[in-house]
């Protein structure tokens, strides 16, 4: 399954709630799970960030329905990344030479 990398930035009010983010962070999880992904790995980060996540997912578009819901319940703001494993870089690479 591909991979995305998911940065978060808390709102106001996910930043009001912080006492919720595990909470918000296991539901994420199902969300994901229900969606037919997998979320791999969720850190939470100081700097830039609030939230790191990887997430496999059968497709973009399954990863971008996951990040609108997730950002349509208004306690963080989305930048989803496209991953690529060594293999599937190799591949690239290769299609490209």
């Amino acid at each position: 399954m591909p991979t995305y990398v998911t940065l978060a930035n808390f709102t106001d009010q996910g930043i009001r709630n912080y006492a919720d983010t595990a909470k918000r962070a296991k539901a994420f999880m199902e969300l994901v799970e229900q969606m037919g992904g997998e979320v791999k790995n969720l850190v939470w980060t100081m700097g830039a960030f609030d939230v790191v996540s990887i997430v496999e997912a059968p497709d973009d578009e399954t990863a971008t329905a996951a990040a609108l819901k997730v950002s349509a319940l208004g306690n963080v703001r989305t930048t989803t990344l496209r991953g690529f494993g060594k293999e599937e870089i190799e591949k690239i690479i290769k299609k490209a030479g």
